[in-house]
């Protein structure tokens, strides 16, 4: 087929590569003087729906497409073949060599090089994720990310290219259908279900194989995850990162493009990523989570020492509260009135004493999260009280936590637009506490945990 032409356009030059029903094609484009890719698709014995399906998606994806790092739309119709009728779908040509042949080469990328070829792939991915309804890739791997001119530290212009398995997310919703490369798919896309995290895991494994130079699927695995860590000479913190990136549970893996890349440019100081940590021993906070909401149920644990001060606090100053009601009735039946009304002042506080006692022996603090809300109740004898009021879940922005360094307990914030909503002000929460419910609170929301060892 080599110097035939398409369409009386373009001029067939060399076959580029081949699959079931299709051929891609180098070629010369004689009216725009530039070469083009051309990829055909026959109908064959060996040509399927779901082939043919995917072919007229790639088309019309990447149609609508605009972006420097992602092959161009430049035409598409229909073909007479020997073999009989098909299409052709031409884009523009990137000249530059894959990750793949690059690696065959002899290669080595250091973790400056990962990094910057991790950022090029999420910045694009921040874009195809972004579109309406969102784009997912579905076959990311070394042989489709091509790489221009490499030299000395720095890495030239990253391309994504091979749209063949592209995924409009909210249009095919329950879809059945796998597409992906072994070794790179998460394993929710075997199930035929693919979400932007799904990207994630595969670039995730991607770096995973240009850092050891080994096939993603020749690791061993624990639990479905790939154990790579031995096989690379890699920072922690990039370890961690790509832990997080190939997490086999979506609800622990990064949940965006715009989120991992954050996650890479602010490295966080503590491993969270890559383990979920236990409830400590003895505590006697219930978490309660699934799909749909985490539940956290913290009952008072004020001090014997603590508890003791306020009784005792609370004794005296409610004795001379006593004497105080006592003479203020006097005053009120001799006429006394405004000099009663400031002997009853106390009572309020009298009475504040003793919830606070109450509240440390049977009392507790609530918070919640679902798809809609974050609250943050205190509850005592089936009565509840909330501080602050409610936000909305889309305005949690910053996770965080403190460790007194004088004592042996810490707070935990969740930061939901101007209100920030504290766990262990009120219910004391010791350093083990506080790991676990930031490293569960983490993995649920998707969001990285920022640590203040600050005095507080």
């Amino acid at each position: 087929m080599t110097s035939k032409i398409l369409k009386g356009r373009y001029q067939i030059k060399r076959h580029l590569g081949k699959r079931a029903g299709q051929r891609t094609l180098l070629a010369w484009d004689q009216q725009s003087q530039k070469f083009v890719v051309v990829k055909l698709l026959t109908f064959s014995s060996d040509l399927t729906w779901e082939t043919f399906r995917l072919f007229e998606r790639e088309a019309k994806t990447l149609r609508k497409l605009s972006h420097p790092a992602i092959p161009g739309y430049l035409d598409y119709f229909e073909i007479q073949t020997d073999h009989g009728k098909g299409f052709a779908l031409v884009q523009s040509y990137i000249n530059a060599p894959s990750l793949e042949e690059y690696l065959k080469a002899g290669r080595i990328f250091s973790e400056t090089n990962l990094k910057q070829i991790a950022k090029a792939v999420l910045e694009i991915l921040i874009y195809l994720h972004n579109c309406h309804p969102p784009i997912i890739h579905r076959d990311i791997k070394p042989g489709n990310i091509l790489l221009t001119n490499r030299s000395g530290a720095h890495v030239e212009q990253v391309y994504l290219v091979d749209f063949g398995s592209v995924q409009a997310a909210a249009v095919e919703q329950g879809t059945i259908t796998v597409v992906g490369t072994y070794g790179y798919m998460p394993p929710e896309q075997f199930g035929g279900r693919a979400v932007a995290a799904s990207d994630l895991y595969s670039l995730g494994a991607t770096l995973i194989y240009l850092a050891s130079g080994q096939h993603p699927a020749d690791f061993p695995q624990k639990d479905l995850r790939i154990c790579f860590e031995n096989y690379v000479s890699l920072s922690p913190s990039f370890i961690d990162w790509l832990q997080w990136m190939t997490q086999p549970s979506l609800e622990r893996r990064l949940a965006s493009a715009s989120q991992a890349l954050q996650v890479l440019e602010n490295p966080q100081p503590q491993h969270h990523q890559s383990l979920i940590l236990k409830k400590p021993a003895g505590s006697k906070v219930v978490l309660t989570k699934n799909h749909d909401f985490i539940q956290i149920f913290m009952p008072s644990q004020c001090s014997s020492i603590e508890l003791l001060w306020i009784v005792g606090f609370a004794i005296s100053w409610n004795v001379g509260f006593f004497m105080n009601f006592l003479k203020a009735i006097r005053n009120w039946s001799s006429g006394g009135w405004i000099e009663a009304f400031f002997l009853l002042v106390p009572l309020g506080i009298g009475l504040g004493i003793i919830l606070c006692i109450l509240f440390c022996l049977f009392g507790g603090v609530e918070l919640k999260i679902d798809h809609h809300k974050i609250s943050l109740k205190y509850k005592i004898f089936g009565c509840e009280y909330q501080r602050p009021r409610p936000a909305t879940r889309h305005k949690i922005f910053k996770l965080k936590y403190k460790k007194n360094t004088e004592s042996t307990f810490g707070e935990l914030m969740i930061f939901a637009g101007r209100k920030t909503f504290t766990l262990g002000d009120n219910c004391s929460l010791s350093p083990t506490e506080i790991d676990w419910l930031a490293d569960e609170l983490s993995n649920w929301l998707k969001l990285p945990i920022s640590q203040d060892n600050q005095i507080i």
